[in-house]
């Protein structure tokens, strides 16, 4: 039987000296691949388990044109802090020109250590833009599921042509991951989770479809079996075999409206600090991130540019990270005159500084700030609500205001906000001053609801026709559950709105409620 039609029950054989007798060790992944060099441990190191190692599936992400990010976990026992002895094991991989293997690409070996529960993250390098491939992991006689992958496009491709989702909040508690399934199935160039992959909390009795099964998390354990748990979910898991994945974080992954060392309840920074390092530690073993985003105790790297050929550069933001505390709790405001303070910031002053700098360097079409609370303003007086909310962008307006100079000073092309957090669909148009539906459009935000949390939902809110004067800037609203799907060329942006009615159900068919076009030059939604 020839390497490229090996069967899930052949036994693997991939030992460090095969690849080098082989000529392809040197050749198959980057010097980043994590924890090869310098094991203290036999090579091959590969002992047979009695339970399938890869229930968490495989995953890609952070894409280059000319290679992308490899992820798997062993994990026999997933829900149970993994269930791998605590030593290093060698892990293969395969990747190929197609599903079947029959053309391999690159072959390889790296070390899946127990300090990080058995996580790997390989860094290809050395493919070929804008094009398909697919991979495997190997440990004994186990072999992964297939994923797919893509590199983006190369610089020089003005055909380029790019078709994402975008997706976030997906409450295990609240429904069913159906949404994450149609995602598999148009099989994008890339899938942007805005944030809420995983939730800490839980719903009560009544509202919960299906459940945790464990009280909120803090320990390292605790955040590994809750991402564990979401990540055995088979709509998730077919998402993530399907695309690269681009990820950031909101709040949920860590604790409900954090805030750099703070979090909701008063807890003691120092306290919270723990916590927060086992969530970043968990946050990094179970996503497709560069080692560059390996965490320390003190931080994770997170906010990075991402550029697609000519076409795109996508700037992933971090809005929890360095956030100053929130000001005037209490959800909607009238106005609260501590938002205004220009000391306060929403990313830090050091990622403001590094996205005006992207900014006036971009010479890509479209210029896309991949985020995660609504920038766009909401005011809800009408229904009684207020016009403010201090956790969204509303409650950091002196950040809003230097990066609304940063657009008019460095006039990227074409600038994108994708946002998610909110549970429901928005099209807006970002105006300069958010209170003056007369001042100039300086960009377009496409917010996506959520893949479950909120439950089932309805057509709009039960409050939009009361506010919908109120705000004109707004092109489009629903909250049902769903996702964002995007279509982008060199003339023109389509997001279509893609919902489902039901996520307390499974198997619900899929459908697109509507979409809104974004030209080229032109700012702001078009109508």
């Amino acid at each position: 039987m020839s390497r490229g039609s090996r069967s899930q029950g052949d036994r693997v054989q991939l030992t460090r000296r095969s690849l080098l007798r082989s000529g392809l060790l040197c050749a198959t992944f980057s010097s980043s691949a994590l924890g090869l060099a310098g094991s203290r441990y036999a090579p091959g190191t590969s002992p047979r388990l009695d339970r399938y190692p890869f229930k968490l599936g495989v995953a890609s992400g952070d894409p280059a044109d000319d290679g992308v990010v490899l992820w798997t976990r062993l994990a026999p026992d997933p829900l149970e802090g993994g269930g791998m002895a605590p030593f290093p094991v060698e892990v293969g991989f395969d990747v190929a020109h197609d599903p079947a293997f029959r053309r391999l690409e690159r072959s390889g070996s790296v070390y899946a250590r127990p300090e990080l529960g058995h996580a790997v993250h390989v860094e290809l390098n050395g493919l070929e833009p804008g094009r398909d491939y697919w991979f495997r992991f190997l440990f004994g006689d186990a072999i992964s599921p297939v994923g797919r992958t893509k590199t983006a496009p190369a610089s020089s491709d003005q055909a380029a042509r790019l078709r994402f989702a975008s997706c976030g909040c997906s409450h295990f508690e609240a429904g069913y991951f159906t949404a994450y399934r149609h995602m598999a199935e148009e099989a994008f160039d890339f899938i942007y989770h805005a944030g809420d992959y995983i939730y800490e909390s839980g719903l009560g009795s009544r509202e919960a479809i299906r459940r945790h099964g464990q009280g909120e998390p803090y320990t390292l354990t605790d955040y590994r079996n809750r991402y564990a748990l979401y990540k055995s979910d088979p709509d998730l898991m077919a998402a993530h075999a399907s695309a690269p994945f681009i990820v950031s974080w909101d709040d949920h992954e860590i604790d409900n409206d954090w805030a750099a060392d703070q979090d909701q309840d008063g807890t003691p920074p120092e306290l919270f600090l723990l916590r927060r390092a086992a969530a970043f530690q968990a946050y990094y073993e179970h996503m497709p991130l560069r080692r560059r985003s390996l965490p320390t105790p003190m931080h994770l790297q997170l906010y990075r540019q991402i550029t697609f050929g000519p076409l795109l550069n996508l700037n992933v933001l971090d809005t929890r990270q360095y956030r100053s505390d929130q000001v005037c709790r209490g959800g909607y405001l009238e106005e609260c005159d501590e938002r205004h303070d220009p000391m306060r910031s929403l990313l830090g002053l050091e990622q403001e500084a590094w996205l005006s700098d992207r900014l006036a360097m971009s010479k890509t079409t479209w210029n896309a700030l991949a985020q995660q609370v609504p920038m766009f303003s909401l005011d809800q007086s009408a229904a009684g609500l207020g016009r403010y909310h201090m956790d969204k962008w509303d409650g950091y307006e002196g950040t809003r205001r230097r990066l609304y100079q940063a657009l008019a000073q460095r006039r990227p092309s074409n600038p994108v906000i994708l946002s998610g957090d909110v549970h429901t669909h928005w099209a807006a148009d970002i105006r300069s001053m958010p209170e003056d539906p007369t001042s100039p459009i300086v960009g377009a935000e496409l917010t996506t609801t959520s893949i479950a949390s909120g439950g089932d939902g309805s057509d709009v809110l039960d409050i939009w026709p009361s506010i919908k004067a109120d705000n004109p800037h707004i092109h489009h609203h629903s909250n049902r559950r769903g996702y964002l799907e995007n279509e982008i060329t060199s003339g023109r942006w389509i997001a279509t709105f893609k919902t489902l009615d039901r996520v307390t159900a499974r198997s619900r068919p899929m459908r697109s409620e509507g979409a809104v076009v974004i030209g080229n030059g032109r700012m702001g939604i078009e109508v």
